[in-house]
């Protein structure tokens, strides 16, 4: 039987014995392109190159890619766990041609592979084929047919509707029919009972697509209309999990050793074991899965974060700790614990989990142990409403307050749905489906473009000149209008620019385009498809003329000052802190930079001022850009260059030096360090478990910062009347001090007065003693009195205050723990009688404050509180 490990590198040999080059797997997590946060298809490595923004350098690829379909059209996530075969992190084997072979081979060697090298059973196999589609002149795909029918019989040869055997890459771009081949892996008997074709695409757990092979020969226009494209494309996918479960003779992803050991080790840590229970079952498979994705994603610099991509991975993390949570009892840190085991069958293809293993189990156990704090609140947000409904002699708490536990808490439905049932309550399930209906489409408006065809005025390939040039001569090789968020601009794609688009954490470049007396301004340049894209809120008025490129140059030259001053704290750290030190993002204007990196606790201000020395001395240095342009990758590192894990390198990368400080970086940078003037870092902090964020400024961003501080300090001179700050601010503190315990010494002192006032004059009702406090007093007087009664009157005792300061009216109540005891309850009297100050509050049942904004109604409600006691 094959192994997983085995299977993925018989992928690898069999089509490098057709002449395919054998690519590593790009990051999971995308940085540079604004249509998608995480590679969810084998093909998006090579999408420039199926675009035609890229120049192919070999016509046949293979590679085995790890993907993730959480958000977006491609979204599994609430599948996963469920069923035996959704996965959110999978591995998809890809073969490519770019322009070379196309449906004869692609099929054939399919079939080859299958058949001949893995041996699989022909008489399971099927094929679909795309009967058509009238509406867009689209035939039946007859031609990848007649192929198939050299290999299967005509009734496992099945058409495919639009839906499933058309595929596209977006709304428009490059499309065209495809071929999916499944297989029938259910018992003779079963197969014997009902036919395998009329279950195919009928989502049954034992008739499943392996392997899907993409014919693109099309390109799909905004208004709707196909037209071939000029070099036509194998794109083709098949699943590696799915694939393992056929050659293992499994009929589940999770029984084969891809993730057997993952479900081992969680059984093992959780004491359960997996096949007794379907809820238990479901929980360790989610875990098994998300695990997974987590740890890839953390390899690939991307840690879990309340934005963007950040945000889907602390999504997918808090969603296997409530699992773990509910259905395994894992009340403290659970998932980190499983990641060794994960590094142990996996990390021999994927070595990046391999060196970055102690910061994935850092930041796993982090966020555990905070998401664990974050429902514990939210457990005892729940079971407020839950007393509050019951008090309400109510059934359902609302489906607002459900989606609130949800989107705050991290609750989802069924959690909140089995704590209400065991208190035989129940929840409004379509108010709460309504709720996420508008955060969807809330989701959805704020990512709607909608952009029209490009319209193309000259062929040719974008030429960046913008490390060499500031303004160049140019026309307009193609643009379209674009509108988002109700805005439209256009969108202008250059034959030769200066303008840098944003990549790598570095904005993009402002500017101008001038042609004659006409100025058109560019007000930011993104990175899309490879191609530096500029952005304009309008045309010129001629598309076709020559235009002068200009970039803002003062913007650009304090941007490269920022990027080089990040490769020099980059090494800085590395020399302070310790080569554990990575880079794991960074963002660089020409106001400020950012820098992220992996280190496990706060810098010392000792250290801070050590980092900072260190790159002034080398940009004190005036050391020399050495620049290296195209440089094999190999040669780049053997000269000291770091490779990032989560970056994406070509086989010739772009080389950064100063001195001894080495990068690979594509940004814009300084002539001379002496050009940056002065680095100094402003902050320093934590925006993950392992990760530390310095924020710095650079040049004349330093000289005022120092022109700002000296102003300050003059002011408070002025304000203390001194020349010397430092011991005029003392002798304030040590006055300040001396003025607060007299404070505090008179505040006590008015406290013992209204208590001994109180306790002579309180009442008594049913046996209980009651003293009560009304009038203007500061919140603080007023909790001292009450627990000053207390201490003087520590049984049968009641304390009510109905109280206002600055025109704000507070309601307090102690009562005495025997009192509780015998069923009166602070927090349930505050909070009735506060309803009629229109306020709310509450405590706990031998103490309770609530405010409110109506100050006028405070003797009613004083009365609704000495009601309540009366009437106990």
């Amino acid at each position: 039987m094959y192994s997983a490990n085995e299977i993925r590198e018989s992928f690898k040999e069999f089509f490098k014995s057709k002449g395919h080059q054998i690519v590593p797997s790009a990051p999971m997590v995308i940085k540079d392109d604004p249509t998608l946060m995480f590679t969810n298809a084998g093909m998006n490595q090579f999408k420039d190159i199926i675009l035609g923004n890229v120049p192919a350098k070999y016509k046949r690829v293979a590679d085995s890619q790890k993907c993730l379909r959480v958000s977006g059209k491609h979204n599994d996530l609430e599948e996963v766990g469920l069923d035996t075969y959704h996965h959110t992190m999978f591995e998809m084997l890809g073969n490519w041609s770019f322009g070379d072979y196309f449906k004869k081979e692609a099929i054939d060697w399919a079939w080859e592979y299958l058949v001949d090298v893995l041996k699989l059973n022909p008489e399971r196999l099927y094929a679909t084929v795309f009967e058509g589609y009238a509406p867009d002149g689209l035939e039946r795909d007859n031609e990848a047919a007649e192929y198939w029918e050299k290999h299967l019989p005509k009734d496992h040869i099945i058409n495919g509707n639009r839906k499933d055997n058309f595929w596209e890459m977006g709304d428009t771009g490059p499309c065209g029919p495809c071929s999916e081949i499944h297989i029938d892996l259910r018992s003779d008997a079963e197969r014997a009972e009902k036919d395998g074709r009329e279950l195919v695409n009928e989502s049954h757990p034992q008739v499943i697509e392996i392997w899907n092979l993409v014919f693109m020969q099309y390109n799909h226009k905004a208004d709707g209309s196909l037209e071939p494209l000029p070099a036509k494309v194998i794109d083709t996918g098949m699943g590696f999990e799915r694939l393992c479960m056929a050659l293992q003779g499994k009929t589940s992803n999770y029984d084969t050793d891809v993730f057997q050991p993952l479900l081992s080790k969680i059984g093992q840590l959780s004491g359960k074991t997996y096949g007794k229970d379907n809820r238990t079952d479901i929980a360790m498979r989610v875990i098994a899965d998300h695990v997974r994705t987590i740890s890839f994603s953390i390899a690939d610099s991307q840690l879990p974060s309340n934005a963007k991509a950040g945000y889907v991975i602390r999504r997918i993390l808090r969603r296997a700790v409530r699992y773990a949570y509910t259905f395994l009892d894992q009340k403290q840190a659970f998932l980190y614990r499983i990641v060794d085991t994960l590094i142990e069958s996996m990390g021999h293809a994927y070595p990046e989990l391999v060196s970055q293993a102690d910061l994935i189990k850092k930041v796993i156990k982090e966020e555990e142990e905070s998401f664990l704090r974050t429902l514990e609140t939210g457990i005892k947000m729940l079971e407020k409403i839950i007393a509050d409904t019951k008090a309400e002699n109510k059934k359902a708490i609302s489906g607002k307050e459900a989606f609130v536990l949800y989107d705050t808490y991290g609750f989802p439905l069924d959690l909140t749905e089995l704590i209400l049932k065991e208190n035989e309550l129940e929840v409004d399930v379509k108010e709460f489906n309504a709720e996420m209906d508008k955060q969807k489409q809330r989701a959805r408006n704020a990512a709607s473009i909608e952009a029209t065809d490009w319209v193309t005025l000259n062929e040719g390939e974008e030429e960046f000149v913008g490390y060499d040039e500031f303004s160049v001569e140019t026309t307009i090789l193609r643009y379209r209008k674009v509108k988002q968020k109700n805005t439209e601009y256009y969108q202008i794609v250059l034959a030769k620019t200066p303008f840098y688009g944003e990549m790598g954490g570095q904005v993009g470049d402002t500017g101008v385009l001038k042609c004659g007396d006409e100025v058109i301004e560019i007000f930011d340049t993104k990175r899309e498809n490879n191609l530096a894209v500029h952005l304009s809120k309008k045309l010129p008025s001629d598309v076709n003329a020559i235009f002068t490129a200009e970039i803002n140059v003062e913007a650009r030259k304090k941007t490269a000052a920022n990027h080089s001053a990040t490769h020099l704290l980059h090494e800085a750290l590395r020399e302070v802190l310790g080569t554990h030190v990575e880079q794991k993002g960074s963002f660089v204007s020409p106001n400020i930079l950012r820098f992220d990196f992996s280190h496990f606790q706060k810098m010392t201000e000792e250290e801070i001022r050590k980092v900072e020395h260190l790159a002034n001395l080398k940009v004190r240095e005036a050391i020399c850009l050495e620049e290296h342009r195209n440089m094999p990758i190999a040669e780049a590192k053997a000269l000291g260059a770091m490779a990032l894990f989560g970056e994406k390198y070509g086989e010739e990368v772009r080389v950064i030096k100063y001195g001894s400080s080495v990068e690979l970086c594509g940004g814009t940078h300084v002539a001379n360090t002496g050009n940056i003037g002065m680095i100094k870092i402003v902050s320093e902090s934590s925006i993950a478990a392992g990760i530390r964020r310095i924020e710095a400024i650079t040049g004349e961003a330093v000289e005022q910062a120092l022109y700002e501080l000296k102003d300050t300090l003059d002011e408070i001179g002025s304000l203390l009347h001194a020349s010397n700050i430092l011991q005029a601010v003392r002798k304030t503190i040590s006055e300040n001090a001396d003025l607060k315990k007299d404070a505090e010494e008179m505040v006590q002192e008015r406290i013992n007065n209204i208590t001994e006032q109180l306790l002579a004059n309180g009442t008594v009702e049913n046996g209980i003693n009651i003293y009560s406090l009304r009038g203007i007093r500061i919140p603080e007087v007023v909790k001292g009195v009450a627990f000053q009664v207390r201490e003087k009157s520590p049984e049968n005792t009641v304390f009510l205050a109905a109280t206002v300061n600055e025109q704000k009216p507070l309601l307090t109540v102690l009562v005495t723990e025997d009192l509780v005891k015998s069923g009166l309850n602070a927090s349930n009297i505050v909070r009735e009688a506060a309803k009629a100050i229109k306020g709310g509050g509450g405590g706990q049942p031998q103490f309770a404050q609530a405010g409110g904004k109506d100050a006028d109604s405070l003797s009613a409600a004083y009365q609704k509180m000495l009601d309540l006691v009366q009437n106990k």
